[in-house]
């Protein structure tokens, strides 16, 4: 049996085209030197899974896929939310038990690095990854709120108004002052051309936002945004670069974390050329702690993303997903993984044993193994594996006693990470916002104007009515001027005048002639 096992394995991993090793076959739990499970590179854009228990050795077998994708030329970007994953930038420092392990293997150990950029999305040392809120468009950015479609429709409604008006959406304050003006001084004109807005409908839509602002969307969202292409260089050497996004702080921000992997898939598949069938992949990505991607999305969200993870493989990209279970991974994704790579199960209740024979219903049917027993029973550094052949076809399974990464399995000082970062070609590029006019800027002068307009319209009309009231004071004050200059009223006026005239001169006519009459 032993050497029908060495014969099958030969014919399942010989292939034609480049291909990367991944360690050595083992049977009875011993490891059979020189019969050697490799990967195809031409099939390294049908995405893969990386799952096991916690210590059971997944990030040291990332860290040998993306060291060894980089020596065949092919870049990679890895999700880094452990922190340990940084001494892929500098060669191992060798150990005895590494050389034992390769000699069972059946080849040498040889030291190596990687070169390497550190990205973040946080506070974290490294090249500023941003994204604008127009490059989301209306309904990856709707799903990405978890909206329904009256709000979904809102959100439609705001990205056409700033398209047709040319008003960038670079940041949430963008969207957010957008908001305000066609719920306020700009509602008239937006329900005359694009229908009613609910203020309520709006109001939730502010509250996603908010939310979204306190897991650091804030940060991300903004320019200069990030270009993919940057994912895939390559250095002097021809070596693939490897991106490390530093991600130790993303844990309590899942939602932070399920926004930018979105958001880079669908700009890769927005922009990446169609390549078909190559000897190998443009760019390979390794999301680790893919459980935090899928946990927080929406239905809608998770739909987003299976059709991504469907269509993306045409553009040369492989998506690998590292996760401690497979039970994490969505079926219609996991259905599309077929590279698989199963480290250690833990059984230690029910529902563990329940979920390790589930597991091992993911994998080939082997003569050679119990494969739900033999989950449990794997050691650091082993794993199960099947690939897919250059045909498509997987490939048999085989307990698999995997290489020593070349790199060092520890993380680098800072001074090591600042000495990287210095000699980094993005940092220059990225590191500095973009501050130029757009949709906040333009809106809310706008909304100052109308403001000024309607204080002005306020004054007006209080000049009015304070006008108004002096006018009809003075027309009081005119008709009474009216009746005194009628020529009845000043004749009548007149008539008593001179009766009283006369009756005051007859008083002290009569008086003055009986004194003189005294006199005489």
């Amino acid at each position: 049996m032993k050497q029908q096992f060495i014969d099958e394995l030969d014919r399942g991993y010989t292939f034609k085209g480049p291909f990367i090793t991944l360690g050595g076959a083992m049977l009875d739990k011993e490891c059979l030197t020189n019969t050697l499970v490799k990967i195809p590179l031409g099939t390294m854009n049908r995405h893969g899974l990386i799952a096991g228990a916690t210590g059971s050795g997944k990030t040291k077998t990332l860290q040998i896929l993306a060291e060894q994708l980089s020596l065949e030329g092919v870049p990679s970007l890895l999700m880094d939310i452990k922190g340990d994953l940084s001494g892929i930038a500098v060669p191992s420092d060798g150990h005895p038990k590494i050389d034992e392990r390769h000699e069972k293997i059946g080849f040498p150990f040889k030291a190596g690095d990687s070169p390497v950029e550190f990205l973040t999305l946080s506070d974290e040392p490294g090249v500023r990854l941003r994204a604008t809120v127009t490059e989301f468009g209306p309904v990856l950015f709707s799903k990405m709120l978890a909206l329904n479609d009256t709000q979904a429709g809102i959100v439609a409604v705001v990205f056409k108004y700033c398209d047709d008006h040319d008003l960038p959406l670079v940041d949430l304050n963008d969207f957010r002052k957008t908001i305000q003006y066609i719920t306020g001084v700009g509602k008239d004109e937006i329900e005359s051309v694009y229908g009613r807005i609910s203020t309520a409908s709006t109001g939730a839509i502010m509250r996603r936002i908010v939310e979204l602002e306190q897991q650091g969307a804030d940060v991300f969202f903004g320019e200069r945004s990030f270009e993919v292409d940057d994912l895939c260089r390559t250095d002097e050497e021809g070596r693939g670069m490897v991106s490390i996004l530093r991600l130790t702080d993303i844990q309590n921000k899942p939602k932070l974390f399920s926004t930018f992997m979105l958001q880079v898939l669908a700009e890769i598949y927005a922009t990446f050329p169609e390549q078909g069938d190559a000897d190998r992949p443009k760019l390979v990505i390794f999301i680790d702690e893919a459980h935090l991607v899928f946990e927080e999305a929406s239905d809608a969200l998770l739909d987003q993303i299976e059709a991504i993870v469907k269509l993306i493989r045409s553009k040369g990209v492989g998506l690998y997903f590292v996760t401690q279970n497979p039970a994490d991974i969505p079926d219609d994704v996991l259905g599309q993984l077929g590279l698989k790579i199963q480290h250690a199960l833990r059984a230690f209740t029910a529902k563990d044993r329940k979920a390790i024979r589930l597991a091992a219903q993911n994998y080939p049917v082997s003569d050679y193994y119990e494969v739900d027993q033999l989950l449990t029973e794997l050691g650091i550094g082993e794993a199960l594996v099947t690939v897919l052949n250059e045909k498509g076809i997987p490939t048999p399974l085989s307990h698999t006693m995997l290489r020593a990464p070349q790199s060092r399995m520890d993380v680098l000082m800072p001074r090591e990470i600042r000495t990287i970062l210095n000699q980094s070609e993005l940092i220059e590029k990225y590191e500095a916002p973009v501050d130029r006019e757009s949709a906040h800027e333009i809106l809310s002068e706008k909304i100052d104007k109308a403001r000024e307009a309607e204080q002005q319209e306020e004054l007006r009309k209080q000049r009015e009515k304070a006008s108004r009231s002096t006018s009809r004071r003075r027309a009081e004050k005119s008709t009474l001027e009216k009746i005194m200059s009628n020529p009845t009223t000043r004749q009548i006026g007149r008539t008593i005048a001179r009766e009283l005239t006369r009756g005051l001169l007859g008083v002290l006519g009569v008086g003055g002639t009986k004194k003189r009459r005294r006199k005489r």
